[in-house]
């Protein structure tokens, strides 16, 4: 499933969802799969590209597929990882012999991330974010890359397109729904919280953490939320209902007690 979530001169940003089919492995819905659903992004600017968050092995050949509609793969300049998870970057190798990008990911991931590759294969490809954040130069228009620490990895990251007024959010806004409930923006956000916080509550660190995210995220001029799972919040009126929630979060050490530390 390809959907195009912005398309202005010669600028786009294109979404591939539900490339991790059930029916590879299982049938029944997202949730029965063997694997978690995940979404890639790919953002072009005048003959320029990065893909962010290209997943695994489990999404390589499809996603490969996909982005050759749009793109010479074989001339990404880069391949972005928000963080370490195998859904997020576990096909690294693949797209550094696949393709001539250099990979960027968190400085505090920079020594383990290359683990995914062959020996030598990163080797004066990898660009470390430092913790602060960075602005990443792609065609003649920038990226930004954005301190979401603790969301939920220590080092954490998300990218926000200025052109596009899209923030892509990793983990931060995830949903597991059906594969059919993908394609469309949500639509009504207090259905879809049953669908958010189970992850939120458990995968976060913190409501300290959220609220910090949120200042941050509100300086911004942020027209759609697009997480790493799940359908996307469009519209400010739909982004700031989903502010809202997050920042009153709790979650992770919020609601841990002795009772979660016991001995077996």
């Amino acid at each position: 499933m390809t959907i195009k979530l912005f398309e202005a001169g010669e600028h786009r940003c294109i979404a591939f969802e539900d490339l991790v089919r059930c029916d590879d492995r299982v049938s029944g819905p997202t949730q029965s799969c063997d694997s978690v659903q995940a979404n890639q992004f790919l953002v072009v600017d005048n003959g320029h590209a990065a893909l962010i968050d290209p997943g695994g092995n489990l999404t390589y050949n499809r996603l490969f597929m996909e982005v050759s509609q749009h793109f010479f793969v074989r001339h990404l300049d880069y391949v972005i990882a928000s963080h370490q998870d195998p859904d997020i970057v576990a096909s690294l190798n693949k797209w550094m012999v696949g393709t001539d990008a250099r990979v960027i990911v968190p400085a505090i991931w920079a020594r383990f991330i290359p683990h995914f590759a062959n020996p030598g294969r990163t080797e004066g490809r990898l660009i470390p974010i430092p913790d602060a954040g960075m602005d990443i130069r792609l065609g003649e228009s920038v990226l930004k890359a954005l301190p979401a620490h603790f969301l939920h990895s220590e080092g954490n990251f998300h990218f926000y397109d200025p052109i596009s007024r899209i923030l892509f959010s990793g983990d931060v806004g995830a949903a597991m729904v059906d594969p059919e409930d993908l394609a469309e923006p949500v639509a009504d956000f207090e259905a879809h919280r049953q669908y958010m916080e189970p992850f939120h509550r458990r995968y976060m660190n913190s409501n300290r953490a959220c609220r910090f995210w949120v200042n941050m995220v509100r300086g911004l001029e942020v027209e759609a939320i697009v997480p790493q799972h799940g359908p996307h919040f469009r519209g400010r009126e739909m982004v700031n209902r989903f502010l809202d929630w997050f920042e009153g979060l709790e979650c992770g050490v919020d609601l841990m007690t002795q009772a979660d530390y016991q001995v077996p």
